[in-house]
């Protein structure tokens, strides 16, 4: 299907994904229902099932166009500075009134729904896959050594602000990702993601 920008079919997936976001931060998965959703966004019910079959179905849509939306990769020219903009662009994610509670509510809904587990998987390899260069700069700057694994560096940034967001009722703060960039690179230069 061709989406025009501005089109009925990008107004329609707009307003049933914005349902599904309030949906999502307000009852979580198990509210999601397709019906629900036609009447929210003002579609015809028809054309909701249609689309997306299921509400799994939403939701997979739902990461493909968080990740469409996020914010590009930042270079700073060194890997210390790259890896500090993407932890700095994880926490303001994670903090952000809407978008934090809607990842804890797309993290609860993959743990029992594999569709869903499987579009977050894609979500989080796409935006891996986009910030893992700043680690193959560093590479060939002599920052790390050479094969060194991008992908699992870039985890490694993001995983300790994840672990504080589902596990703690304090919010990721600057300080928290400045050190999560900081264990990060230290880690990466002394051969660690090897």
């Amino acid at each position: 299907m061709v989406v025009r920008p501005g089109g009925r079919t990008a107004r329609v997936r707009a307003a049933v994904l914005r349902a599904a976001e309030d949906v999502l931060i307000a009852s979580g998965f198990d509210a999601l229902d397709l019906a629900d959703l036609a009447r929210r966004a003002q579609v015809g019910k028809t054309t909701v099932y249609r689309r997306w079959g299921t509400a799994a179905g939403v939701v997979a849509d739902l990461l493909v166009s968080m990740a469409e939306e996020s914010a590009p990769r930042t270079e700073t020219g060194t890997l210390l500075g790259d890896l500090r903009a993407n932890a700095r662009l994880v926490r303001r994610t994670l903090t952000d009134p809407r978008q934090g509670p809607l990842f804890k509510a797309v993290i609860a809904a993959a743990t029992c729904d594999p569709r869903t587990a499987e579009a977050l998987h894609r979500f989080y390899e796409t935006r891996v896959a986009e910030w893992a260069p700043c680690v193959e700069q560093a590479i060939a700057r002599g920052e790390v050594p050479a094969g060194t694994d991008p992908h699992e560096v870039i985890r490694a940034v993001s995983a300790p602000l994840y672990y504080r967001l589902l596990t703690t009722p304090a919010r990721p703060d600057t300080a928290a990702a400045d050190r999560a960039a900081r264990v990060a690179a230290s880690a990466a230069a002394a051969g660690e993601f090897r």
